[in-house]
């Protein structure tokens, strides 16, 4: 790969002061899919989301308030046959598979760049109606900004794969899918044949990634949601994940590790997250925990997920109302700072490295601890208490 170097993974800071307006990000959508050196590496977006420079805002006070931006990042060695100092997240000698990634706007795209930062080998899935323009985009220099590393090098994907999670096999492909223009000049891109063709061109995979989801009636309540657009939301957004680790886990090698990506509202309600998303990402949770056994016991891979709060991406767009959820985040989360693609990103390269190696069946929340309130603080009821603010 040209990603060069020794990519050790080691922590460097950036604490810039950005002041505060009413710009807001987006969230963790459903969605089928699937970062100029610091400038690149400080905008990494994923499969859900997308992080900026852009000021933003708290709704707690009217007044501006400055908030640090603290960001994580991978950073790569130089010298591949130095020792690397201190406890770095090395993955040289892995390949990473990432199911998902159509685009440079999505969690899959920062995991990518994040596990190839840290050494890894990278192929990817794409939605086959998108393959076309993620692989000219590729071909044409349009995410050269966003492929470059910490180290200066340019990640580099070693194989385009066309995929649709949603069928298992060619049996399962209804004729009018198989009809469709978009899915012309395509081949072997339902689960078993994916892995069938990677482990012909690879032998073996190390990391399995799944950065995918999709739910059809998204934007309908639950109580108007139709049995075919809740169980459509099921079988993209988490039996997916499920019929991977299935196909791919006996030509993953021991000691290996499967990643996916979940959202609070698998726990907690958020209005407007609808369609059986809500169910879909629970489900996806209970899955992780099943197959950490499961998995764990027969092939010795480790399976966990990542609960990653609200940014703005493409995918998540279509749910409407999420520019609503990034300011409410920024109000009411522990750390008052926007959340980055690239944290979500490095967070995934720690649980595939063997940092990691006795974490299993874990939910990790990467969401500047959302997750952890149990009240919005930014509600008129408290505007009496000493609420800590950031400054």
């Amino acid at each position: 790969m040209a990603t060069a170097a020794t990519p050790a993974t080691n922590m460097a800071m950036i604490k810039p002061c950005v002041c505060s307006s009413r710009k807001v990000f987006m969230s963790n959508a459903a969605n089928f899919s699937t970062e100029s050196r610091e400038a690149s590496w400080n905008r990494l977006t994923s499969s859900s989301h997308m992080s900026s420079r852009q000021p933003f805002s708290q709704s707690i006070s009217s007044a501006p308030v400055k908030f640090k931006k603290v960001v994580t990042r991978a950073m790569s060695r130089v010298n591949e046959n130095k020792p690397l100092p201190g406890l770095p997240v090395d993955l040289r000698g892995k390949r990473a598979f990432i199911a998902g990634v159509a685009d440079d706007h999505g969690y899959g795209w920062a995991i990518a760049k994040s596990l190839a930062a840290a050494g890894a080998e990278i192929i990817v899935g794409t939605w086959v109606p998108a393959l076309n323009i993620f692989e000219s985009s590729l071909r044409r220099g349009k995410f050269d900004e966003s492929r470059i590393l910490p180290d200066g090098s340019l990640m580099e994907i070693t194989k385009v794969y066309p995929m649709d999670a949603v069928y298992d096999s060619p049996e399962d492909v209804p004729e009018d899918v198989k009809s469709n223009k978009r899915y012309s000049g395509s081949s072997k891109w339902t689960v078993k044949e994916l892995a069938e063709a990677v482990k012909q061109d690879f032998g073996s995979i190390d990391i399995l990634v799944h950065s995918l989801a999709n739910g059809p009636e998204v934007t309908k309540p639950l109580l108007e949601t139709s049995r075919n657009g809740y169980l459509a939301a099921i079988s993209a957004s988490s039996y997916s994940f499920v019929s991977l680790l299935k196909e791919f886990v006996p030509i993953m090698n021991p000691g290996g590790a499967s990643i996916s990506l979940t959202y609070i509202a698998s726990e907690r309600i958020i209005p407007g997250y609808g369609g059986g998303m809500s169910s879909a990402k629970a489900a996806l949770e209970s899955d992780t925990r099943v197959l950490a056994f499961e998995a764990g016991r027969k092939h010795k891979i480790r399976v966990n997920t990542i609960s990653a709060g609200p940014l703005r991406s493409r995918a998540a767009k279509a749910i409407g109302f999420i520019d609503m959820m990034i300011d409410y985040s920024l109000a009411n989360a522990p750390l008052q700072k926007e959340l980055s693609a690239e944290e979500v990103g490095n967070a995934a390269a720690f649980l595939a490295s063997p940092l990691a190696s006795a974490i299993t069946g874990a939910v990790l929340y990467v969401d500047n601890g959302l997750n952890a309130m149990g009240v919005g603080v930014d509600s008129p009821i408290f505007v009496n208490l000493d609420i800590p603010k950031s400054i």
